[in-house]
C-alpha cells in the first residue's frame, strides 16, 4: 500500500528542523549501506552517532505519535530511529530494495527490526529543487512521489524504488522503517480500508447498528493477524 500522509510536521517543527539541518555536519550516505547499495547511492546523511540526528529524530517520532493516519496505515510495533539525508549536485539513489532486517543500537542493547513499511518525510517543498522524485515500482507500474514539505509517503519495504538525480537546489528528507504488528501488506491494506469505512460511517450515519459489527470485525482481524 502506497499512501500519502499530509501535514505530519507543523510549520514550526518544520522550520526548526530546516534551520538546524542548515548547520549540520553531513557524511557520505554510502556508509550506511552494503556493497551493492553503495554502487547506486550518492547522497549525504547525518551520521548515526550524531546527537543532532537523535534530537531531530525525537521530534519526528513525537509527530508520528499524534498522527492517527500513520498508526492506522502502518500499525507500528517498532520504529527505527529516523534518519536524515540530503541530495544535491546530481545526487541520486538508483533502484534498490531496502534491507529486510535493520539493526538498532550497539553492544548489549543491540536489537533488530524487520522492515515492513518504508517512510519518507519530505522536508523541502517541490519548488525548492529539480529532480529528486521518489520512484516506487509495484505491480501497477512506477509511481513518482514529490510531496510538500512536512508530508510523508509510506509504502511496502519490499518495493523496488529509487530517488531521481537532484539537478537544482537540495532535497532534504527524514526516512525510517517500521516493523508492523501486521507483517503482510495485503492484510494491512484490508485493515486500512475497513478502518476508513468505519470512520466514514461514523460521520455519515453515527447511529447505524452495523458500526458495532464492523468495528468488531476490524478488531477480530487485527487480533488474528497481529504479532506483538
Amino acid at each position: 500500500m502506497l499512501l500519502h500522509i499530509p501535514n505530519v510536521l507543523t510549520a514550526t517543527e518544520l522550520a526548526v528542523i530546516r534551520q538546524t539541518l542548515d548547520d549540520a555536519d553531513w557524511t557520505d550516505g554510502r556508509e550506511t549501506v552494503g556493497h551493492r547499495g553503495a554502487q547506486v547511492k550518492r547522497n549525504e546523511q547525518l551520521p548515526d552517532s550524531s546527537p543532532l540526528k537523535a534530537s531531530l529524530g525525537a521530534m519526528v517520532l513525537a509527530a508520528l505519535e499524534r498522527n492517527p493516519q500513520f498508526f492506522a496505515a502502518a500499525l507500528p510495533l517498532r520504529i527505527l530511529p529516523p534518519r536524515f539525508n540530503r541530495y544535491q549536485g546530481g545526487g541520486e539513489y538508483g533502484f534498490h530494495v531496502d534491507g529486510s532486517v535493520m539493526t538498532i543500537g550497539q553492544g548489549p542493547q543491540r536489537t533488530h527490526l524487520r522492515s515492513d513499511v518504508s517512510c519518507t518525510l519530505f522536508l523541502c517543498g517541490p519548488e525548492e529543487y529539480d529532480g529528486g522524485e521518489l520512484v516506487i515500482s509495484d505491480t501497477y507500474g512506477e509511481h513518482e512521489v514529490k510531496l510538500p514539505a512536512g508530508d510523508m509517503v509510506v509504502y511496502p519495504s519490499s518495493s523496488l524504488h529509487k530517488v531521481q538525480p537532484v539537478t537544482r537546489g537540495a532535497r532534504l528528507a527524514s526516512f525510517f522503517w517500521v516493523q508492523s504488528m501486521v507483517r503482510d501488506d495485503s492484510q494491512r491494506r484490508q485493515l486500512w480500508e475497513l478502518d476508513l469505512a468505519i470512520q466514514q460511517l461514523t460521520v455519515d450515519v453515527p447511529q447505524h447498528p452495523a458500526l458495532v459489527n464492523l468495528t468488531g470485525i476490524y478488531h477480530n482481524l487485527l487480533r488474528q493477524w497481529a504479532e506483538t
